[in-house]
């Protein structure tokens, strides 16, 4: 749906799938975490900056501990956290130190 901009409905989806997966699999289960990078992106898309950056932040620490630092997931959760925290029109400067915590964390 996010590819036919239809985000706000891809959204609803997406926050469905990932109550369903926390419940049936729990929070550190790669899936789960898959399901929060999916409703990060769409928040990202939608710029819902303060939302996506509060869920990025939580399922961060949870995707190091679970897949590895370096697991392609991880990277990504760094990455789109990186890009919302450089594109919020709002960021302040303690976000742009968290942006450069997010690209030093990374192996490029």
């Amino acid at each position: 749906l996010g590819d036919l901009g239809r985000d706000d409905e891809a959204l609803v989806l997406e926050r469905h799938i990932y109550a369903r997966r926390v419940t049936m699999l729990g929070a550190s289960h790669e899936r789960t975490i898959l399901s929060g990078s999916n409703i990060a992106c769409s928040l990202n898309r939608l710029q819902l900056w303060d939302e996506m950056k509060s869920l990025t932040r939580d399922q961060l620490p949870v995707a190091r501990q679970t897949l590895g630092a370096d697991a392609d997931l991880t990277l990504k959760l760094q990455k789109v956290l990186a890009g919302a925290l450089c594109d919020d029109p709002d960021h302040t400067r303690t976000d742009l130190r968290g942006t450069r915590r997010c690209v030093d964390t990374t192996h490029f």
